[in-house]
């Protein structure tokens, strides 16, 4: 990430090149092509440095979250209540525009969500199998088949979100396989799955971590995903037991070194680039699992969103375009020195009025109706005047490598402790006192008073502490709300709880399609 994992990334990209289940068509007749996932194992995976390549190569898929255009939290945000896709009209990027009006089919969503994920499970499994066959240190051995194990639990957890009837593969294809004929299974099987991958690993991860191993995935990592896996399942009791380990104390200090940040902002900062010293942003107390970004990678155009860039594309993504900072006479007054960007993400006028009088809401959301109303700035796409604020490309995040857009640094928190402190108060149905100091906790770091905990004080909270953050959308899926919150926007009961699944991954394939798509 960036430290050692980071340094050798994008060399380690290419070790385990997959594109599973995908298969060319040309004027409806199937293309004979080399499977570019039959990994010959047996000539990798031979000692600690090849296992750590092939360990950082599956890291990388973690990027998925915030990089490239096709990236999960600014689709996920567009098919939430709180935002609209926005862009530069409404035909830029015909993925995020379905998304936020439910308009998606198999032609116009994205293959990165299918293939992506299943690049990263490939990786994953080439390692989990190969890896016991090395010549290195045992426990370390067994530590990096841990991590492998939870990276596959986590990418197959986002593509049972995403797209719920999927395949279970758990061994790397071999050229003579036939893997046009991979069935998907019932969702219980692949989280079955999932719960065995976090339970084997959880013993031989380490409980912290520090300097440059910071990034990688430790016991209490593990915990919070299973948990979060539990919730999704309506497990709750077990989902609880998880959460109170990686939680601890609320407010206190958890045996995996957890604390809530005492200033809410702080988790939106990045640190000035090429500094040359750690950033103190990023890699927090809060942070859980965090995917890195970097502005050292001099991602370009020409390989931007291939799985090979390093910055985070939200920030750009989510910037108000055309945007002038006017000059003012008092300089405390002037307009936030923000850089132009693409106006994605739109928050929805409903969201601003539910933040209001809320201590996070400047963190969260960019009044560029204020800032044009008092002369401080402008800009040029006329939308709600509301932006997503927690990544928005300042100048101490901007890159003096590769191209700036494409290259900011800002780290992406894929879960972090208020969040964990939240889904323990509603793994714990939202009563009794333990809930109720979890929900004070959250509401306390930002000088709010208690409230009396219950299922909607949680929901409520939820939606103000990770506003813009990626988990609307599947908060209101699992909760049963979509269809009420979401039908505004032309979201489907019994459809568009899941996304369908792209036509270039069905195409001469057994694979089936999603209800209503």
């Amino acid at each position: 990430m960036k430290n050692k994992f980071l340094k050798i990334s994008i060399a380690a990209s290419f070790l385990v090149s997959v594109s599973t289940l995908n298969v060319a068509c040309n004027n409806d007749t199937l293309e004979e092509k080399e499977y570019k996932g039959a990994f010959a194992g047996d000539n990798f995976f031979r000692n600690e440095q090849e296992c750590f390549f092939g360990l950082v190569g599956t890291y990388d898929v973690m990027r998925k979250y915030a990089g490239g255009f096709e990236n999960m939290v600014t689709f996920f945000n567009a098919a939430s209540d709180d935002f609209y896709a926005g862009g530069g009209s409404a035909t830029d990027g015909a993925g995020i525009q379905g998304a936020s009006s439910f308009q998606i089919n198999p032609t116009t969503m994205p293959a990165s969500y299918w293939r992506d994920y299943y690049q990263g499970i490939a990786r994953a499994n080439a390692l989990i199998l190969n890896a016991p066959n090395a010549s290195m240190d045992e426990t370390l051995k067994q530590r990096f088949i841990s991590e492998a194990k939870t990276l596959r639990a986590m990418y197959y957890f986002d593509l049972l979100r995403v797209f719920g009837n999927i395949p279970l593969i758990l061994k790397p294809f071999e050229a003579t396989d036939d893997f046009y004929n991979v069935p998907q299974v019932a969702a219980a099987q692949v989280y079955a799955q999932i719960e065995k991958d976090l339970t084997e690993a959880l013993p031989n991860l380490p409980m912290t971590v520090s300097g440059e191993q910071k990034g990688r995935l430790t016991q209490g990592a593990a915990k919070a995903l299973l948990g979060k896996v539990y919730l999704y399942q309506n497990k709750k009791a077990q989902a609880a037991a998880q959460f109170a380990d990686v939680n601890g104390t609320p407010g206190g200090t958890s045996q995996y070194g957890y604390k809530l940040l005492t200033s809410y902002d702080d988790l939106w900062k990045a640190g000035v680039a090429l500094g040359g010293t750690a950033d103190p942003y990023e890699f927090t107390s809060e942070s859980i699992i965090e995917a890195s970004h970097s502005d050292q990678g001099k991602s370009d155009w020409g390989f931007w969103g291939q799985g090979k860039d390093e910055g985070n594309s939200i920030c750009v993504m989510s910037a108000p375009r055309s945007y002038n900072r006017i000059s003012q006479t008092n300089p405390a007054n002037n307009a936030p020195d923000i850089v132009s960007g693409w106006a994605f993400n739109t928050v929805t006028t409903d969201l601003f009025n539910f933040m209001q009088s809320d201590p996070r809401v400047n963190a969260t959301i960019l009044n560029m109706n204020a800032l044009k109303a008092q002369g401080k700035a402008d800009y040029a796409y006329k939308d709600t005047g509301y932006f997503l604020n927690k990544f928005m490309p300042t100048s101490d995040k901007k890159s003096t490598l590769g191209v700036t857009e494409l290259n900011y640094r800002q780290n992406y928190m894929v879960i972090r402790l208020a969040d964990t402190y939240l889904m323990e108060a509603e793994a714990l149905n939202g009563t009794g006192s333990r809930a109720q100091a979890l929900l004070d906790a959250v509401r306390a770091r930002v000088g709010l008073a208690s409230v009396p905990v219950s299922m909607q004080a949680i929901k409520d909270e939820r939606r103000r502490e990770l506003a813009g953050e990626g988990h609307r959308f599947f908060d209101l899926v699992r909760w049963g709300e979509a269809s009420t919150k979401l039908a505004s926007k032309g979201f489907v009961a019994g459809k568009n709880e899941i996304m369908p699944i792209p036509l270039g991954e069905l195409t001469g394939t057994i694979l089936k399609q999603n209800p209503g798509y």
